[in-house]
């Protein structure tokens, strides 16, 4: 008896594919909610549109605000840390998160909305964890990122011409040869930024789960004193009742000490308590770092501050990955250039397999089902995450959209197995999602209150999108009417 046997080899070829498929996938999950997250402040004004904005807020009324909502949470549990978001230029709202609630305040320091931007904390979620449990998610991405660089440098390697043929593209012709063209054009334009994007992601991915090691290892588990050699530690509670800490002094001293820097967050921990303190984490101009974090007394006096900015190398560049992986810094210019470079990485990722799956074919060894599951894939995830949205705004932020999203996506995937028609399954895909697209750009528009333009010009995009995905296919369904009109017999 032969062994393996044909049949064992063949289920192993088999699971092989599944499972590069299966990585395949989530890799292009990761790129396409991650081109999205880029605008995730404007993608969270979006949502909300109808939210009072204010450019400023004066330091008096973010004293006015702290007071207002810990007063709305009598008789909960009380807040350990809370947290005021300062307006910017792409989220131009101020809001306060506590461990109760998170609201908008509006510039007199009043609650003037509950927040409510479920769909963007999906999308955020997605990105980050894979809707995984937190060290679960942060493995599994943190492994992917490591994925995505060895394709990205193992790619190059495997192409020596990949630099010469760098401007060559055969977009029609051979399925396969467009495809790889695109790929391999796409992958050597966006080579610098997909690597850059795959390191620091599984830097962030997988530095999380080392943090969690290492709190095991030496600190007896607890976490926040091996976060503390890099973003600070806390002083020891006291949970005795005291007036509450003067945010107002504390804003305005920070702006005298340093007018040149741009708070971001303003933090009151324990708030209410003779262990309450303050930090404020504000944004230095040209650094990648996130920013420095600065401490304040329940008075308001600067008293220290962690150091990130002027500290040693390894503690600053912990600090630059978030900022470099999310474009987080130069203003919207930047956040739009990352946008159009994920969206390539996002392709490159995409036809990758498709290439695979067609060299597959003309070798003999076609699998439908495969590239009916591909094709479902790519489509159907962004037409989940339009429908995702579509049950935010029936059912409320609150809606199950991470159900929604994995078992619309795995009924699809059946679906496609049982029927394994690759072709007509992306064609009806790309239907539903450019009208998902055009559908949410003109309802969105016509639901604003007032015109903001920042916010029109997503909706215009969406339509133009949707126009971009619909036009082709529907030029495409026409033709084909056309030609069995042609081909039916005469009576």
């Amino acid at each position: 008896m032969r062994f393996p046997s044909p049949d064992l080899v063949r289920r192993a070829l088999s699971g092989h594919a599944a499972i590069g498929l299966l990585a395949g996938g989530l890799l292009y999950l990761i790129c396409l909610s991650g081109t999205i997250v880029v605008l995730r402040e404007e993608i969270q004004r979006w949502e909300q549109p109808n939210v009072v904005e204010t450019a400023i807020i004066a330091p008096q009324s973010l004293q006015r605000a702290a007071e207002n909502v810990l007063a709305s949470e009598a008789g909960k549990k009380p807040t350990e840390h809370f947290y005021i978001h300062m307006p910017n230029d792409a989220l131009p709202r101020t809001v306060v998160t506590t461990d109760n609630q998170a609201v908008y305040i509006d510039g007199e320091g009043n609650i003037a909305d509950k927040e409510a931007h479920g769909w963007t904390e999906f999308l955020i979620n997605l990105h980050v964890y894979l809707h995984m449990p937190g060290t679960l998610g942060l493995t599994v991405v943190g492994a992917l990122g490591v994925m995505m660089a060895a394709l990205t440098l193992g790619g190059v390697l495997a192409h020596p011409r990949i630099f010469r043929d760098a401007f060559r593209l055969r977009a029609r012709g051979q399925k396969q040869l467009a495809l790889a063209d695109w790929h391999n054009r796409l992958g050597v334009w966006t080579l610098p930024f997909g690597l850059a994007l795959a390191l620091t992601g599984a830097m962030i991915g997988l530095g999380g789960v080392a943090t969690y090691a290492i709190a095991g290892k030496w600190y007896g588990g607890d976490l926040e004193a091996a976060y503390a050699p890099i973003f600070g530690d806390e002083p020891a509670h006291d949970d005795r009742p005291a007036p509450l800490a003067n945010i107002a002094a504390a804003t305005a001293n920070l702006r005298a000490a340093h007018p040149d820097l741009q708070p971001t967050y303003v933090i009151l921990h324990e708030p209410g308590t003779r262990g309450q303190y303050l930090t404020i984490i504000a944004k230095h101009p040209r650094r990648l770092i996130y920013g420095d974090t600065y401490i304040f007394d329940a008075d308001g006096r600067l008293t220290d501050k962690v150091g990130i900015s002027d500290g040693d190398l390894g503690r600053q560049f912990a600090a630059s990955n978030y900022d470099l992986h999310l474009g987080a810094f130069g203003g919207l210019p930047v956040r739009l250039i990352f946008v159009i470079l994920g969206a390539a990485v996002t392709v490159v990722s995409g036809t990758g397999m498709s290439i695979w799956l067609v060299k597959r074919r003309q070798r003999g060894r076609a699998s439908p089902r495969l590239e009916a599951v591909w094709a479902v894939t790519i489509w159907g995830a962004p037409v989940m995450l339009g429908l995702a949205l579509i049950q935010r705004a029936l059912f409320g932020a609150q809606a199950p959209m991470v159900a929604l999203f994995w078992v619309g996506l795995a009924g699809l995937i059946a679906a496609a197995i049982l029927a394994p028609r690759a072709e007509l399954w992306g064609r009806s895909l790309r239907l539903i999602l450019g009208a998902l697209m055009a559908g949410a750009g003109i309802i969105h528009a016509a639901s604003m209150d007032s015109a903001i333009p920042a916010l029109l010009v997503i909706d215009l995009s969406l339509v133009a999108g949707g126009a971009a995905f619909l036009v082709p296919a529907l030029r495409r369904l026409a033709a084909q009417r056309r030609d069995q009109m042609d081909m039916a017999p005469a009576e």
